[in-house]
């Protein structure tokens, strides 16, 4: 007897997929034996396979308004033979993937499209976060075991950073199209200058686009340790794993180090709503500015006493 083939289906940003995870994880136990496939965004590609959840990792075409290749994924989607659909993305697209089915030959699908066989309803105004909204669509599918994420499978080598016995992580960068998600460098610099004073080390984190606020941060407080650029996801975890705290803005590497364990402040604008995204994790704080550059230090330094 051939093994059930499940699709599931999570795109979104980095934050999205890391706390989707949980989801994934609990659909994996709920379907030992089934031959599970990820469809996914490309950054996400490696991180799903080091899941080990996955037989196998499809990338979104995104076909958008193109006529043939939406006729080309509605092909792939038929011949890939699933007998589950979890669409943890329950987008407008998502939606879409389901209508491209036959009526008398959709897989069970549990998602909030008009039809599935497990349907998932909340409004469109909803302040639901995305684990309980998750973990009741799953409930729905009959799956009620779906926790926080574990990423014990995500490690990575330190040794090369020449890491101090107390450091601190500082997360100062955020999508590069939403700069107003972002605390001031230069707050972040003067809260280096704060944790210095007390012994621990600031260890800037982000990607290789953010050393200029990695250079702000070091301008105020030159003992700061700069990795931005040099680290990947599971040295981030395991960074997450020796910190004291971390501090940072509403994107996904704050969510990674909270789900790691590290005990993590998370600094939120009017640009999200901390309600629906804020990180999950074991020690998880939130500080809300409508404008952040309008939070004071001294009120995240209190956070952290």
């Amino acid at each position: 007897m051939s093994r059930p083939r499940i699709l599931v289906i999570k795109l979104g940003a980095l934050g999205d997929f890391l706390m989707a995870l949980g989801p994934m994880q609990a659909i994996r136990r709920h379907h030992p034996q089934a031959e599970l496939v990820l469809l996914t965004r490309p950054p996400y590609r490696e991180l799903g396979a080091a899941s080990g959840l996955f037989s196998e990792i499809w990338i979104d075409p995104a076909p958008r308004w193109n006529p043939v290749a939406w006729v080309r994924w509605r092909s792939r989607l038929r011949r890939g033979g699933f007998d589950r659909v979890y669409d943890l993305q329950t987008s407008e697209r998502t939606g879409g993937y389901f209508r491209l089915f036959a009526s008398d030959r959709r897989p069970a699908w549990s998602g909030k499209v008009a039809g599935a066989s497990h349907r998932h309803v909340y409004p469109t105004d909803h302040r639901m976060h995305s684990t309980e909204r998750q973990r009741a669509q799953l409930a729905v599918a009959g799956i009620d075991d779906a926790a926080l994420s574990d990423l014990s499978f995500l490690d990575g080598d330190l040794a090369a950073f020449a890491l101090p016995e107390r450091f601190a992580l500082l997360i100062p960068g955020s999508s590069p199209d939403r700069p107003y998600k972002r605390w001031p460098a230069e707050h972040f610099g003067t809260l280096a200058a704060h944790l210095s004073g007390r012994g621990i080390t600031p260890v800037v984190l982000g990607g290789p686009d953010e050393g200029t606020l990695a250079d702000a941060i070091l301008s105020a407080e030159p003992s700061s340790l700069n990795l931005t650029g040099r680290t990947d996801l599971g040295q981030l975890a395991a960074l997450a794993r020796r910190a004291i705290v971390a501090i940072g803005n509403d994107t996904g590497p704050t969510h990674l180090v909270a789900l790691a364990g590290c005990p993590t402040v998370a600094l939120f604008s009017d640009a999200s709503d901390p309600a629906k995204t804020a990180p999950r994790g074991l020690d998880v704080r939130e500080l809300h500015e409508p404008v952040l550059a309008d939070l004071p230090v001294e009120q995240v330094i209190a956070v952290l006493s």
